[in-house]
């Protein structure tokens, strides 16, 4: 009787020890697969919700999450369309738990050269908004031309159309000082 007690106890020792070692090895796991999850990932996962995005500039744009690129994500907010490059974000707020996996196709294939071109095509009105140093922060106009690294930007008065006489002047921006870069829907 001893002996069964024994032996008892010892694999009830033993089942506990199986069953640690397995929540051991399943968050282990967990923590790898989080691990390798990039934030274009997680941006999938919201699509549709609210977010609230800050970036390097202390400028906050608020909208609903529309698209998510390799390098951008577009918020709609009203008639407004925010495209925002992933670099010069600092903080989103308004996510959730879900998570998408890896774009594929087309999407997975948009840079942000690419959504630069779109606006640029279709001569749609743009602020951009730039780390303000001596200058304003932001300049409005059109998207003449995009090259590898850089955009051409003709400056026009707000709320005018893209003519010749009305463009003030023209500007490269290079893209790593794009902070985001608002048109109408």
């Amino acid at each position: 009787m001893r002996w069964a007690a024994l032996f008892a106890d010892l694999e009830a020792q033993y089942a506990a020890t199986d069953q640690l070692t397995l929540e051991s090895e399943v968050a282990e796991r967990a923590r790898m697969d989080q691990s390798a999850l990039a934030l274009t990932e997680r941006l999938r996962g919201q699509m549709g919700a609210v977010l609230k995005v800050r970036t390097s500039t202390g400028d906050t744009f608020e909208g609903e999450l529309a698209y998510v690129g390799p390098e951008w994500l577009v918020l709609h907010a009203g008639r407004r369309s925010l495209l925002v490059p992933l670099p010069a974000v600092v903080l989103v707020h308004g996510m959730g738990r879900a998570t998408a996996g890896a774009a594929t196709g087309v999407e997975s294939k948009l840079r942000l050269t690419s959504a630069l071109r779109a606006l640029g095509r279709d001569r749609a009105a743009v602020t951009v908004y730039f780390p303000a140093g001596e200058s304003s922060g932001s300049a409005y106009g059109t998207i003449d031309r995009v090259g590898n690294d850089f955009a051409e930007m003709a400056l026009i008065p707000k709320g005018e159309y893209r003519r010749a006489g009305n463009v003030v002047e023209v500007v490269a921006l290079p893209l790593t000082s794009i902070v985001a870069v608002v048109s109408r829907k």
